[in-house]
C-alpha cells in the first residue's frame, strides 16, 4: 500500500497570495428548522454489516456457503470492539442487515420457511429484501432460537459502552417470499386482504398485473449470476405478478432490476399520473408505523430509512411524529438523492438528517480520482445550496455499502488520496459524518465474491470475510495486531480527525466562511469554521503532485467580527498532528503548507 506523507503542522502551511481573498460568510449552519432533533454533539456514525464485521473465516470461496465462508454474529461485536470504535470518535453504530431477509440458506429446521433461489440475490441474500419485518436474520445468531435475544443483548451492550444504535428501516419493498412467522398476535400480513384483480387499489398492500404471472428474469435460471445451482430452475410462481421494488410494473423484470423485491403501495396510483389516495390512511401506512414502534421498543436510537424518497413525503410527515411521541430521543436518517427535494423531506417529512450523496459525495469523488471535471467549485456549490439552513442536517460520507471502496482499483487505489476529502466531509458542516467498516484501514474489496462480481464494493449479498478489516479484528482481539504500519497510521488519521470533528466547538456548531482566493487552483480549498470563542482553519489540497504553500489572510470584516487584533498574538494548534505551532499574527497572515493530497486543520 503506497502512502502520502503523514500530515503535521510543521509541514503544513506557506504560499503567498498575489491578490485578495474571496471570502463569503454562510449563515450559522446550526440554524434549526421545523422537525429537526437537536443533538448534543456532532454525530459520528460507523456503519457495519453484522454478517461481515465479526467473520473470522478467511476462505472467501466464490459464492461460498455459510459453512464454507463463515458469517459474523451479533455476539462477535464485543465490548472490546465497541470500546475501540468509541476511542476513534464514533458516537453511533449503524447495524446493517439486522432484519430477516430472503436467503438461500435453509432454516426450515427452526420453523422459517425456505426462500426460492430464483428470487434471491447471492447465497446470503440481500439485506434489503425483507422477509419478516418482526424478526432478525438467523445467520447472525449463535443460537438461532434465541436470535432476538442476542440482538437485544447487542443493543444493551452498545449502550453500556457509551454508543448509540442505528438500524435499517426498509419501507419501499419486501422480498417476493415475504412471510412473517414472528409478528405479534393480531398483525395482518402484507397482501392477505388485497383484491388481486385490481392493478391498484388504495386498500391493497401491493400493486398487481392482473392475469399476468411473474416471470423470472432471463439469465437467473441459466446461471446469469455466474453461479450454477439446480435450485435456480426458473419455476418460481407468483400469480398475478406484483410490481417490482424499483418501480418496475412489468411481469418480467430484468436481471438488473430489484427483481427479488415487491413494491409496497402507499396509496399512489402510478398508472394514473401518480394520483395520491391518502384518505383514509392506507393500510401500509398503519402497518409500517407499527413496525417502527416495534423496533423503537427495542431501545434503538434511530433508523436509517432506505430509499426514503421512493415513499411519499406525506407518509413520513404522518409517521415520524407518532414514533417520536412514543420515543422522543429517536432520530430518522433518510437515504435521499434528489437535492431539490431535500427541504421538503426535512420540513414536511420531518427527517432529522438526509444523505448528501449527489452533492458533496459526488464532487469529492471526482476530486479524489483527479478527474478532468473535478473542481473545488463543487464544494462551494454545496454549501451555497445548503446555506438555506439545512447544512447541519446533511449526512456526509465517502463510503457506504452501496458505493465503491476508496482503495479499490476502480476508485482511487491508494486510500491516502482521500485524506483531503475526508477532512472536508467531516468538517464542512456540523451535520453527521459516516464511515464504513474497513474504510479506515484501506479495504480495497478486491475479487469476485458472488452476485455482485468484481465491482469495487464489499458484497452485501454473500458470505464473505473482509481481509483488511480482519487484520484489525485480529481474531476477535480488535487490537489492530494484523495491520501494517501504514494501515495503523491511516487509521490514526481517521481517529484523530473524527475525534476533533466531534469535540471541537467550531466544528460542532460553528459558522462557515469560505477563504478561497487568487493563487489557489481548482484542486485547493480553504475555509474557516468559528464560534465567538473558537476558530478552526481548514485547508485541503487535492492536487496529487503539487504542495500548497500560502498565507491565509482573514478579511477585515471577519477579523472585526471575531475580535481579532495584531496586538494580541494567538497560539495555534494543529488538530491533525496534535502539536502547537508558533504564535500566529493574524494581520500578517496564517502560514500554511499542505503536502500533495493532504490537509491541515489549525485551531486558534
Amino acid at each position: 500500500m503506497s502512502r502520502i506523507p503523514a500530515i503535521s503542522l510543521t509541514t503544513i502551511c506557506l504560499f503567498l497570495l498575489a491578490g485578495t481573498l474571496s471570502a463569503v460568510a454562510q449563515p450559522a449552519d446550526t440554524a434549526r428548522t421545523t422537525g429537526e432533533t437537536v443533538v448534543d454533539n456532532k454525530l459520528v456514525i460507523y456503519q457495519l454489516l453484522v454478517r461481515l464485521f465479526g467473520n473470522k473465516n478467511t476462505a472467501n470461496k466464490f459464492y461460498g456457503s455459510k459453512e464454507a465462508n463463515g458469517t459474523g454474529k451479533f455476539n462477535d461485536i464485543t465490548g472490546k470492539a465497541l470500546d475501540e470504535l468509541k476511542k476513534m470518535g464514533v458516537s453511533h453504530v449503524w447495524y446493517t442487515g439486522v432484519i430477516e431477509h430472503a436467503t438461500m440458506t435453509d432454516y426450515s429446521a427452526y420453523g422459517i420457511a425456505p426462500d426460492d433461489p430464483d428470487v434471491v440475490k447471492g447465497r446470503a441474500g440481500s439485506p434489503y429484501a425483507i422477509k419478516d419485518y418482526y424478526d432478525v436474520d438467523p445467520d447472525l445468531a449463535v443460537d438461532v432460537r434465541r436470535r432476538m435475544d442476542e440482538y437485544e443483548a447487542l443493543i444493551a451492550r452498545t449502550h453500556a459502552h457509551g454508543l448509540k444504535v442505528l438500524m435499517d428501516f426498509i419501507p419501499n419493498h419486501v422480498a417476493r417470499t415475504y412471510r412473517s412467522d414472528a409478528a405479534p398476535a393480531g398483525v395482518r400480513g402484507f397482501g392477505v386482504d388485497d383484491d388481486t384483480t385490481k392493478a391498484f387499489d388504495p386498500k391493497n398492500d401491493f400493486y398487481y398485473l392482473p392475469s399476468q404471472p411473474f416471470a423470472v428474469p432471463e439469465g437467473v435460471q441459466a446461471g446469469g449470476e455466474a453461479f450454477s445451482s439446480p435450485l435456480k430452475d426458473g419455476r418460481f410462481r407468483e400469480t398475478p405478478a406484483k410490481a417490482t421494488g424499483n418501480d418496475v410494473f412489468a411481469a418480467r423484470p430484468s436481471i438488473d432490476d430489484w427483481y427479488e423485491t415487491i413494491k409496497l403501495n402507499y396509496g399512489v396510483d402510478y398508472a394514473n399520473s401518480r394520483i395520491p389516495h391518502f384518505l383514509p390512511v392506507p393500510p401500509v401506512w398503519q402497518k409500517m408505523r407499527d413496525i417502527l414502534l416495534f423496533w423503537a421498543g427495542k431501545k434503538v436510537d434511530g433508523f436509517r430509512c432506505d430509499m426514503a424518497e421512493m415513499v411519499p413525503v406525506e407518509f413520513w410527515s404522518w409517521v415520524i411524529p407518532q414514533v417520536k411521541k412514543a420515543t422522543p430521543h429517536i432520530i430518522f436518517i433518510g437515504e435521499a438523492y434528489n437535492s431539490k427535494e431535500y427541504p421538503n423531506y426535512l420540513t414536511r417529512g420531518q427527517f432529522d438528517f438526509l444523505y448528501d450523496k449527489v452533492g458533496l459525495y459526488d464532487g469529492l469523488k471526482r476530486l479524489i480520482r483527479d478527474e478532468p471535471a473535478a473542481d473545488v467549485a463543487d464544494i462551494t456549490r454545496v454549501w451555497k445550496e445548503e446555506s438555506r439552513g439545512f447544512s447541519s442536517r446533511m449526512l456526509r460520507f465517502l463510503e457506504n455499502h452501496d458505493e465503491e471502496r476508496i482503495a479499490s482499483d476502480g476508485f482511487a487505489k491508494d486510500p491516502w488520496l482521500a485524506v483531503p476529502a475526508l477532512v472536508v466531509s467531516a468538517t464542512l458542516g456540523s451535520g453527521p459524518v459516516m464511515l464504513y467498516s474497513g474504510q479506515e484501514v484501506g479495504e480495497p474489496a478486491g475479487g469476485k465474491e458472488g452476485f455482485g462480481g468484481d465491482d469495487n464494493r464489499t458484497t452485501i449479498f454473500d458470505y464473505w470475510g473482509v481481509p483488511e478489516h480482519q487484520k484489525w479484528m485480529n481474531g476477535g482481539r480488535f487490537d489492530g495486531g494484523g495491520l501494517s504500519p501504514d494501515q495503523k497510521k491511516l487509521r490514526n488519521v481517521y481517529a484523530t480527525l473524527l475525534r476533533a470533528a466531534a469535540t471541537q466547538p467550531a466544528l460542532r456548531t460553528g459558522k462557515f466562511y469560505e477563504l478561497n482566493g487568487t493563487g489557489c487552483n481548482n484542486r485547493q480549498y480553504a475555509y474557516l469554521r468559528y464560534t465567538a470563542k473558537h476558530r478552526v482553519l481548514v485547508v485541503v489540497n487535492f492536487h496529487r503532485s503539487q504542495a500548497l504553500d500560502t498565507k491565509i489572510l482573514l478579511p477585515q470584516a471577519l477579523k472585526q467580527e471575531l475580535g481579532l487584533s495584531h496586538k494580541r498574538p494567538l497560539p495555534a494548534r494543529d488538530l491533525l498532528g496534535g502539536r502547537k505551532s508558533k504564535t500566529l499574527n493574524i494581520d500578517t497572515g496564517i502560514p500554511v503548507h499542505v503536502p500533495p493530497a493532504g490537509a491541515c486543520i489549525i485551531s486558534f
